[in-house]
């Protein structure tokens, strides 16, 4: 079975809202809501990758050193597996821009799954949704 090897981000804003993108028609799985980012070419590294197709995709320059790992998706779909780091990324110069067509939607992390999503991509909100949910205990628990 072909792997595809992809990358992505989850760009967060100063509210804490998290920036998805909805599949273009035309585009397999159109109409689906996932983090932009896309293709890893031959001899690339995912960081490398990352940077372009965020430029590429919305016109948005984002340096490696703001890149942080959060997790990854192994899916494996009818025709292929497909292997995706997610990096946060709460740093980058420009606005976001649809440039290939797709809507942009900034969403808290509880309202994720209120997107239709591709199935790799869901795994990828659950980490999201569990991750600010403790991030919240925490701050409850260290105020008075």
């Amino acid at each position: 079975m072909k792997v595809v090897y992809v990358v992505a981000a989850a760009l967060i804003n100063p509210e804490g809202k998290i920036l998805l993108a909805q599949r273009p028609e035309g585009k397999a799985m159109a109409g689906l809501w996932e983090f932009p980012g896309g293709k890893i070419e031959p001899g690339e590294r995912p960081e490398q990758a990352l940077v372009r197709e965020l430029a590429e995709e919305l016109s948005i320059t984002v340096s490696e050193c703001d890149l942080n790992p959060l997790t990854f998706a192994s899916h494996t779909y009818e025709k292929f597996h497909l292997f995706m780091p997610l990096y946060s990324i709460q740093k980058w110069r420009g606005t976001p821009l649809p440039n290939e067509g797709q809507q942009l939607a900034w969403v808290t992390p509880d309202e994720l799954h209120n997107y239709p999503a591709p199935a790799a991509d869901i795994p990828l909100f659950d980490f999201l949704v569990a991750r600010n949910r403790a991030d919240e205990d925490e701050r409850r628990s260290e105020s008075p």
